[in-house]
């Protein structure tokens, strides 16, 4: 059967395939059905970072599904309960409460209702070349206008800030903000750090004038960035967090974290989620979470992504304008397009990435990619831009 024909004659057609077909993966490994294999260091888009099926979750989803795997969350459950203990012990004190989602997207629409309730302002800020999910509420928030002016009108209003600029976050957040929604590290928008100065006006504006500072951590979140949540490194706590790819360990699964103080004034019924904390994905969420501290991934992370962009940096090429990122979540942004390179990649070297915007290289390897074999990527990347002349 030519399953690569199959798929692209159904399907909704909203994505640019790949010319192969992939069957099965193992740590920071896939194969296609030709058995050709390739080093993954994309892995979901962020989801894989404790690699392709890592034996304590495929564990706990196997025992789960024979135990229970449907559970509306008007019905407690013992393991919601135990990945909510899971989560917000390694939180700070602050972030007490939680609602599960499936996805990313669905966490920061949940950000934005709860956001408008506790404070019952409408206006929202967020930064210029931010992306928080393609959901009618998550899309407003999201700055690039090919995702956007397709289906205007979105929920207003929504003002855009340069990101990383002080002076422009305390004139736009003002009386009337409901939130401040910031992504510590910008994924989709070119792998771009907050600056420690950024984030920290960004907190103290916030209560200023008595907003939400929410941090979009779904992609930077569980220990990609060298630290188990990116805002570690900036000295800040959210009033609210959305977590989502990696903490179902491959799982589909996503979590809007705040306050008592947020989650006390959403009215009961105001919103909610027929499979959000459904109790697989709560058994893959808490084997995660747990892999993730036992193994202290987070340091390996940061130590990895040290080795791979000093790697990258080492490229003589003057096609690199600048190699930048956090932990295991690093972008080489070209001086032109990026895809012609990724494709080169995929094809000559087995190696995945993919674009963040239209010159940037994005990759996110997963925490149990080796030293040498990152080494191996960056060689790789050298030779497709030497062959690039």
């Amino acid at each position: 059967m030519d399953w690569l024909a199959v798929e692209k004659r159904h399907d909704s057609g909203v994505y640019a395939k790949s010319d192969f077909v992939v069957t099965r993966g193992e740590g920071a490994y896939v194969w296609d059905t030709e058995g050709n294999r390739y080093l993954d260091l994309i892995n979901g888009i962020g989801v894989g970072f404790l690699g392709h099926g890592h034996p304590k979750v495929v564990e706990a989803i196997k025992a789960q599904a024979e135990r229970l795997m449907v559970l509306p969350q008007v019905f407690a459950s013992d393991r919601r309960a135990e990945f909510y203990k899971a989560l917000t012990d390694v939180l700070p004190e602050s972030l007490t409460r939680v609602f599960p989602t499936n996805s990313g997207t669905e966490a920061v629409e949940a950000a934005l209702k709860f956001a408008r309730a506790a404070t019952g302002k409408k206006k929202f800020v967020a930064a210029m070349r931010s992306f928080h999910g393609r959901t009618f509420g998550s899309l407003s928030l999201t700055w690039e206008k090919k995702y956007r002016e397709p289906f205007m009108p979105l929920v207003e209003p929504v003002e855009f800030i340069p990101y990383n600029d002080v002076e422009a976050l305390e004139r736009a957040v003002d009386e009337e903000t409901a939130a401040l929604i910031l992504e510590p590290v910008q994924g989709e928008g070119g792998v771009r750090p907050a600056t420690e100065a950024f984030l920290k006006a960004a907190r103290r504006r916030t209560e200023e004038v008595g907003a939400l500072l929410v941090l979009d951590e779904i992609q930077t979140g569980l220990g990609r960035t060298g630290r188990l949540f990116a805002f570690e490194h900036y000295g800040v706590v959210p009033d609210v967090l959305t977590l989502a790819k990696p903490l179902g360990g491959g799982f589909p699964l996503g979590a809007m974290v705040t306050t008592d103080a947020v989650a006390d004034k959403m009215p009961k019924g105001a919103h909610g989620s027929t499979f959000g904390g459904n109790p697989l994905a709560m058994a893959a969420g808490t084997a995660a979470i747990r892999a993730v501290v036992e193994e202290r991934l987070w340091e390996r992370a940061g130590r990895l992504g040290e080795v791979f962009m000093e790697a990258l940096r080492k490229i003589q090429s003057p096609k690199i304008r600048e190699v930048r990122g956090k932990g295991l979540m690093v972008g080489i942004e070209l001086k032109e397009k990026a895809a012609p390179y990724l494709k080169r990649l995929a094809e000559e070297h087995r190696i995945l990435g993919l674009q963040a915007g239209a010159n940037v290289m994005r990759f996110l390897p997963p925490a149990v990619v080796t030293e040498e074999e990152l080494l191996s990527a960056a060689r790789a990347v050298g030779e497709v831009l030497d062959e690039g002349k």
